[in-house]
């Protein structure tokens, strides 16, 4: 196989391919918070009890989170152009089903439905990335519009859920999908061209899958069930137990086999761990924080849903300034590490002016700001994330090492909204024992609990934030070179390993 051809000829349709990937990550990350804000009128409508209602949130991240792994390897196997376009299609049926549902059953089966096709569509898509752009500067640009689109995706999600709920109904937020799906799966049909030669066509590892699968679905339904029954509940402990057994035999199952489903070379290699590490602890702050604001600004301030999403948009804003300005203008002149470090803690100030909300905060004063700085820094932070994501990686193992950056944003999406909630929950009954007795108006008491339980539970995202900040320390590649050739050229032995690993076997 030869290298040359190919790495000369970089393909000429990359930046048509990039719109349609970026269009298909916009949907996965706009389809876990647009559902948010229409699950109160969904609720009405099929019927569905306050006890079940987690499961419209909790079917889709069970299938997503759990599937990642099975869904990066498939992509490996199959080829990341057909892997992609499957679960396009597949996602868009499932949104129809979701969106013409009728009673709870089909609502949650159809949710199931979305994670398990958004697990074969999510790691597809960034493998996709990984494989077509070559040169160090492209990669950066590409990056950049992937990382803006995967960090502010969420909050325009926020948006385009309160129009559809507040002026169509809650089953547009479902069939928005639809033409999203097809006019990306038409685009990636006819214009994506896979780089030859980076298929992993070794046999499927099934106990790898099999216990992969059950480990995070365990892990991702303690956390999940930890936030509405308590870290204690049996049920919560014994699904943590068994994500631990689980998830540690799959590590050794992993060490023995032949064809792992997941090589430990894509874990042991310090600057992807680094990344993993840091950007699930980074999604841990976030995730929270979009659920406490959302809840703060419509309750305590009285938004309306659309009001709410337009709140949300200075971080939008910081996100692409952050990814395409910041990112993608240093990321070929200073070491990611230089990046990522000083963005999770611009992220942390940001998070940090959050920490002064009460019943009277001004929007313009505190929260506007806090939100720039905070989509600022996450921007700037997730751009090189994303590139390293694969970093040195050999192309056959492309899908499976973007499918673990979407398993630690997944898992840490868990566990910031258990985690975090919890915090807000303790601190809120704290507030209320101690101001029951002086208090004389029961519903101002409860607002203010809960925005004390906020402020408590926004402190330990900054924490969590300058945590990220700090495990970064582990990423020690050097910067991308910007001389000519497939490869991007290479400054140092580290930027030269990334960059020239893409392009191999072709």
């Amino acid at each position: 196989m030869s290298k040359t051809a190919d790495t000369a000829l970089p393909d000429p349709s990359r930046w048509k391919a990039l719109a349609f990937i970026a269009l298909a990550q916009l949907m996965v990350v706009l389809d876990a918070t647009i559902v948010n804000i229409a699950l109160p009128s969904a609720q009405t409508d099929l019927g569905i009890s306050d006890g079940n209602k987690q499961w419209v949130i909790t079917a889709y991240a069970l299938a997503f989170g759990g599937l990642l792994l099975f869904g990066g390897r498939i992509a490996d196997l199959w080829g990341r152009k057909r892997t992609f376009v499957v679960g396009l299609i597949g996602f868009a049926l499932a949104s129809a089903l979701g969106g013409a549902a009728q009673n709870e059953a089909m609502m949650f089966g159809s949710r199931a439905l979305q994670g398990a096709f958004g697990a074969l569509l999510a790691p597809a898509a960034l493998s996709l990335l990984a494989v077509m752009f070559t040169d160090a500067k492209e990669r950066a640009k590409a990056f950049g519009i992937y990382g803006a689109i995967a960090g502010g995706g969420g909050a325009v999600g926020l948006i385009l859920g309160g129009f559809l709920t507040e002026y169509l109904n809650w089953r547009w937020t479902f069939f928005v999908n639809i033409p999203f799906a097809v006019v990306a799966a038409a685009g990636a049909y006819f214009v994506i061209r896979e780089p030859s030669g980076t298929r992993n066509r070794a046999p499927l590892d099934i106990p790898g899958v099999v216990l992969s699968t059950l480990g995070l679905v365990a892990l991702v339904y303690g956390f999940t069930r930890a936030e509405s029954a308590g870290w204690s509940d049996a049920t919560t402990v014994s699904m943590f137990v068994a994500a631990a057994v689980l998830l540690l035999a799959f590590v050794v199952t992993e060490a023995r086999v032949k064809s792992p489903l997941l090589p430990l070379r894509v874990l042991t290699e310090r600057n992807r761990g680094g990344v993993y590490l840091s950007l699930g602890l980074a999604v841990i702050a976030m995730f929270g924080l979009f659920l406490f604001l959302t809840y703060y600004l419509q309750v305590v301030k009285g938004y309306s849903p659309v009001k709410t999403g337009f709140a949300f948009m200075p971080m939008i804003v910081g996100m692409i300034t952050g990814s395409t300005q910041i990112g993608t203008r240093l990321m070929t002149r200073v070491p990611p590490r230089l990046l990522m470090g000083p963005g999770f803690l611009v992220a942390a100030v940001g998070m940090l002016l959050l920490t002064q909300l009460d019943l009277n905060t001004s929007y313009a004063a505190v929260i506007l700001p806090g939100m720039l700085l905070l989509g600022l820094g996450m921007g700037t932070a997730f751009m090189p994330a994303m590139s390293l994501a694969t970093h040195g990686i050999e192309p056959r193992d492309a899908g499976v090492a973007s499918a673990m950056v979407n398993t630690s944003q997944q898992v840490g999406g868990a566990i910031g909204t258990a985690l975090l909630n919890t915090i807000a929950a303790s601190a809120t009954t704290a507030y209320v024992a101690d101001h029951a007795a002086r208090a004389t108006d029961p519903r101002l008491l409860e607002l203010q609990a809960m925005v004390s339980g906020f402020a408590a539970a926004i402190w330990w995202a900054v924490g969590i934030l300058v945590v990220a900040a700090i495990a970064i320390t582990l990423i020690n590649t050097g910067r991308p070179g910007t001389g000519s050739g497939g490869t991007g050229g290479a400054s140092d032995a580290g930027a030269e390993e990334e960059f020239r690993i893409p392009v191999v076997a072709h």
